[in-house]
């Protein structure tokens, strides 16, 4: 009886995170890029949290996703689609767009809508985001990032994750675990943004110039970086 109850708890939760998600692509991916730009905005304009600029600066790809849906009893689930942009000659890439799904056990009831920020550290992670489709803790390391305007001489960030990721929920900045959680192409908004089939690699490498709609974002995001570099 109790694992049939179970069952039911966890198939009510993911059919609940299932209509999120049909509401979710309704969203444009404009819009998107919007809400991330928004995101970096009010994350980095902090006064004394955010991320630091020893990090942001170290950074090769930066990833966003604009209110990534977490719900849970006694098994949790979370589902997000967000975009990423990497480090070229020429400046910071054309955007690829990506779902994030993933669950985790533990003891949780109740669900959020939560800001999430991933950053790419390295060439290893970046080879795994260039794949299309990897897993957060399997394929690729990933750890919780420090939080503050500066790393104050903390290094282990360097050598921890390939991966390093923060939450924001109801104002309060944080670095939180992702273990399990797969990252893939969201196939739907990369040909509603482009007009047809990109692939991540195509993007984020600069092989193709980004649209003029990428703007907000990649403006953002050039702006933060450069004042992490001073």
């Amino acid at each position: 009886m109790k694992k049939f109850v179970l069952l039911t708890l966890t198939a009510a939760l993911f059919c609940s995170l299932a209509f999120a998600a049909d509401d979710e692509k309704e969203t444009k991916a404009t819009d998107r890029l919007q809400a991330a730009s928004d995101v970096l905005n009010e994350i980095q304009s902090a006064p004394d949290s955010g991320i630091p600029q020893e990090v942001l600066g170290s950074a090769q790809c930066v990833a966003v996703v604009p209110s990534l849906l977490k719900g849970g009893f006694i098994v949790g689930a979370k589902y997000g689609r967000g975009l990423a942009s990497c480090r070229t000659p020429k400046g910071w890439s054309a955007p690829a767009f990506f779902a994030v799904t993933g669950g985790s056990i533990g003891f949780q009831i109740g669900g959020q809508a939560v800001d999430l920020v991933m950053l790419i550290m390295n060439d290893n992670g970046m080879k795994n985001l260039l794949s299309s489709k990897f897993a957060l803790g399997a394929d690729a390391s990933v750890a919780a990032g420090p939080v503050g305007r500066h790393a104050e001489g903390n290094t282990d960030w360097k050598m921890r994750a390939q991966v390093l990721t923060y939450s924001r929920a109801r104002g309060v900045f944080a670095g939180v675990s992702l273990n399990g959680a797969v990252v893939k192409q969201d196939k739907d908004s990369t040909r509603e943004f482009y007009g047809h089939m990109v692939t991540t690699k195509s993007s984020l490498t600069g092989e193709i110039e980004p649209p003029a709609a990428a703007n907000p974002f990649l403006t953002t995001l050039a702006k933060w970086a450069q004042e992490a570099a001073k």
